[in-house]
């Protein structure tokens, strides 16, 4: 960008990141209007507070003509009349990763943290960890840790502590969004595939993870999963030093003594015995990994301590939202097999005497293709029972490139599992009312709001 920048656009305005950094420009004293199709609160009112000018709707003459930059969202495509305006017109548009490196990760000190599973949790948990030890970090996060109360925020700390989505940047640029994140630290959790809508297979999504780490500065540092082949594969070349941990005896750092005591899970890094609310083996890993990072940064045994044991979790992972007449209802985001395997698995720790109940919505964009057939049946029989939903716009997927329901229900009930499929969220309910008894646990799948089922289901199981 050649030429001094005051006045920005966002397309898009209202996606959690699309706003946050919004606000935070405007913060800043830049002017900033947004527009997009649905404009409602909890952001609509949060970025008008926060003097963001707002426009609902998308029009060329929201472009307006004295515009400096315009940042366009992942959600925009070509034909958007405001992206054609901004092609049309020739002006200088960013996407929202080049966005936030241009004006916050330069000469910051970011800790990228990514991976197919768990990235949520552990750039949550080391934002804590540092903000606790009164590091006061800035943070850009794709959830909300109920501690930080938020998904983002802005300092003028030195550290910046952001989650690296391997997931596309913009419809003119196809690369991974991590790839704009100057990461300082990275810390690679696991490498799965996913994305079936954009990567063909798995070695494509180690091809992103590859151009990732040749962009860590040799005086920067990796962190990968000692139990992982992929991410020993992918940070073979590196430059930068690599450290691993794991439970595996070859990890750098490994982890020990892994266990639940009095409620809480406890385990060993090093000499030092650490304990926290999370639950599972593959919060475990993530906990060890933010606790790796923060000693690198000088953090001490005693702040990380404190800071892992007060951290009370992610929203949508393992989140009770409610109980009624001794049924617990609990919504997970888990939408990849090894996420629903984790999380049944951490659930039967943590209710060891309890019956579960597995609803899954096949919504995401792999989960909803063949491609995850024979892997849904292996994670989903972990619970007592399992509904299956309707897969989420099933006509925009060819017929042999869908799952298919039945067959995974079928493949289910082979095991001795009972396991049904329903289109919709009234079948649901009413399948599984009857069935349900006094201290049950039932932990919906999904990655969007699944159409209320969760207040559905507690409703009608108090009736």
């Amino acid at each position: 960008m050649f030429e001094p920048v005051r006045k920005l656009h966002f397309l898009g305005v209202c996606g959690t990141a699309m706003g946050a950094v919004a606000a935070a420009l405007r913060d800043r004293g830049y002017d900033v209007t947004g527009s997009d199709e649905n404009v409602y609160p909890p952001m609509s009112t949060f970025l008008e507070s926060r003097g963001v000018h707002l426009l609902e709707g998308y029009r060329a003459a929201n472009v307006a003509a004295d515009v400096d930059l315009v940042v366009v969202g992942n959600a925009i495509t070509r034909g958007n009349p405001e992206i054609e305006a901004v092609l049309n017109r020739r002006l200088l548009y960013r996407s929202l990763p080049e966005t936030l490196k241009d004006f916050f990760l330069r000469k910051r000190r970011n800790i990228v943290v990514t991976g197919t599973h768990g990235k949520t949790t552990t750039t949550a948990l080391i934002a804590w960890i540092f903000r606790q030890a009164g590091r006061d970090p800035s943070f850009l996060i794709g959830g909300i840790a109920k501690d930080l109360g938020q998904g983002a925020f802005f300092s003028e700390s030195e550290h910046f502590i952001l989650e690296g989505d391997e997931y596309d940047t913009a419809f003119f640029d196809k690369r991974s969004k991590f790839l704009h994140y100057l990461p300082e630290c990275l810390v690679i959790n696991n490498i799965e595939f996913d994305h079936a809508d954009i990567f063909h297979d798995l070695e494509e999504i180690k091809l992103s993870f590859r151009r990732l780490v040749n962009i860590v500065p040799s005086a920067g540092r990796i962190w990968i999963n000692a139990d992982d082949p992929n991410c020993a594969e992918v940070t073979r070349d590196a430059l930068a030093p690599v450290e691993s941990v794991g439970f595996t005896e070859t990890a750098m750092h490994r982890i020990d003594l892994a266990r639940i005591e009095g409620g809480l899970t406890r385990f060993r890094l090093g000499k030092v015995e650490f304990g926290m609310q999370l639950l599972g083996e593959f919060n475990v890993r993530n906990a060890a990994m933010a606790v790796a990072v923060a000693r690198a940064y000088g953090l001490s045994s005693t702040d990380i301590q404190q800071g892992l044991a007060s951290f009370t979790g992610v929203a949508r992972r393992q989140e009770i939202r409610g109980e009624v007449n001794g049924i617990k209802v609990i919504d997970d985001f888990g939408h990849h097999p090894t996420a629903v395997r984790e999380t049944l698995t951490g659930l039967r720790q943590r209710f060891p005497d309890k019956r579960i109940w597995a609803i899954f919505e096949p919504r995401s964009n792999t989960t909803r293709r063949a491609v995850f057939q024979n892997a849904l049946p292996g994670a989903l029989k972990l619970a007592d029972g399992v509904i299956l939903a309707q897969v989420a716009k099933v006509d925009q997927l060819p017929p042999d490139d869908r799952l298919d329901p039945l067959k995974v229900v079928d493949a289910i009930v082979a095991h001795g599992i009972p396991a049904f499929y329903e289109p919709d969220v009234d079948n649901i309910v009413a399948r599984l009312k009857p069935l349900a008894r006094p201290g049950d646990v039932i932990v919906v799948f999904s990655n969007g709001g699944f159409h209320g089922i969760h207040q559905r289901l507690l409703a009608e199981l108090a009736a």
